[in-house]
């Protein structure tokens, strides 16, 4: 049996954790910027709130609100504390996502579920809803359908076929709005239905992805407890800009500061990349992307960051529109200790060897790592100074590392 454990309203309950004051009270979690709802208690979601609603239609809709920037670094020790506690009752855990863990359960059944509901609310103080079920699709179904602060447990058919009935087909984790047009147009639009199709319609309408989650539903094993995440394909760092903007030297200061971050990511994973893309996105205009390949695989922050600033130069068009959003994203990685030597990586002239690059990077990271996150970086973030005045942009939910999921 799989167990599936889900913090209720994570962010809002966290700060609830160091805030008492707040229990009862309509919350919302800024998220970057502070400009949009990234969560939101129940209170604040009944007066008509909803994620991803900016701050500014948000206050007129739920005036009495707190509004409370988000702090990560905060969430992660909470949600620490509650991986450790599911830890101690079985060896196979996933770190899936913040706010949320799988597990291999020894035990089975309501009192299982209810002790460890208890046990995270007393030593964490955050309320989690948890689901057992032979499979990882079924346990989240019941802990999705028992929120707020239930349990459920699915042992046998009978409780199988009781969970699915009715269960629109979009509760399911890998079932967004196109999937579920393609199973409407052969009425399936339950979670029963979809478990009753024939698996070879689901095939051919999902591929493989959706085949999986057929045996699923049905109570057949596909997806593993992942203990531990395999390495990445790709590693993005970005989002959010704020407010979207045409000013060249504050996109470019952007630019520059994800790519540094790029380069934190590589170094923790120990990884080089051999390509690196840019991808732009607009408030007014189709967003746009390039690629660019290096020589052998680089992770040396001036590589990096040259390379993103290239691959602005070629996408920038004063005209096309204003900035929202911006990715950089390396590709193609490799492990450091097997990186391939280039033919002219040896010093010449103004040319500088990968060892000398590392050397001046590892530097920097000392600095940072004893002062404080971005205390040395690239003069071209100076027009960043409200971005690195705010505490809250000093860790995002990627900065989280060990999650199987986002």
């Amino acid at each position: 049996m799989i167990g599936h454990v889900d913090a209720d309203c994570f962010y809002v309950s966290a700060e609830r954790v160091r805030h008492g004051k707040l229990r009862g009270v309509p919350v919302g979690v800024l998220g970057n910027h502070g400009a949009c709802i990234i969560a939101k208690s129940y209170e604040m979601k009944a007066a008509g709130v909803g994620t991803g609603m900016p701050i500014w239609d948000a206050v007129p809709v739920c005036p009495e609100g707190v509004y409370v920037k988000r702090d990560f670094r905060w969430y992660e020790t909470l949600s620490r504390m509650m991986l450790g506690i599911v830890k101690e009752l079985s060896p196979r855990v996933e770190f899936y996502s913040i706010d949320e863990s799988f597990f291999v359960a020894r035990e089975a059944s309501l009192d299982a579920a209810a002790r460890l509901q208890q046990a995270i609310l007393r030593r964490v103080g955050v309320p989690a809803s948890i689901g057992l079920a032979p499979t990882k699709t079924l346990a989240k179904l019941i802990s999705d359908s028992s929120k707020p602060f239930g349990y459920g447990v699915v042992a046998t058919e009978h409780e199988r076929r009781q969970l699915l009935e009715g269960l629109p087909v979009t509760e399911i984790t890998g079932i967004a709005k196109r999937s579920a047009k393609k199973l409407a147009a052969y009425g399936i639009t339950t979670c029963d239905q979809f478990a009753a199709a024939d698996r070879a319609l689901i095939r051919r309408l999902l591929t493989k992805t959706g085949e999986e989650l057929w045996w699923e539903l049905n109570g057949t094993p596909c997806k593993p407890v992942v203990i531990a995440k395999p390495r990445n394909q790709f590693i993005a760092r970005g989002g959010s800009i704020g407010r979207a903007t045409r000013d060249p030297i504050r996109v470019e200061a952007f630019v520059v500061r994800n790519a540094e971050r790029l380069v934190e990511a590589l170094d923790h994973y120990q990884l080089a990349c051999e390509q690196v893309t840019l991808d732009l996105h607009f408030s007014d205009a189709p967003g746009r992307a390039q690629r660019a390949c290096l020589h052998g695989g680089h992770c040396e922050p001036d590589v990096i960051r040259q390379a993103a600033l290239w691959l602005l130069e070629q996408l920038w068009q004063p005209r096309a529109g204003s900035v929202r959003y911006m990715h950089v994203i390396a590709g193609r990685l490799t492990d450091r200790s097997v990186r391939q030597r280039g033919l002219f990586d040896a010093d010449s002239g103004e040319i500088k060897s990968p060892e000398k690059l590392a050397a001046v990077a590892d530097v920097q990271q000392l600095i940072n790592d004893r002062i404080g996150r971005f205390a040395l970086r690239s003069g071209s973030t100076l027009p960043l100074t409200d971005v690195h005045a705010d505490p809250a942009n000093d860790y995002d939910i990627c900065d989280i590392y060990g999650k199987s999921c986002f």
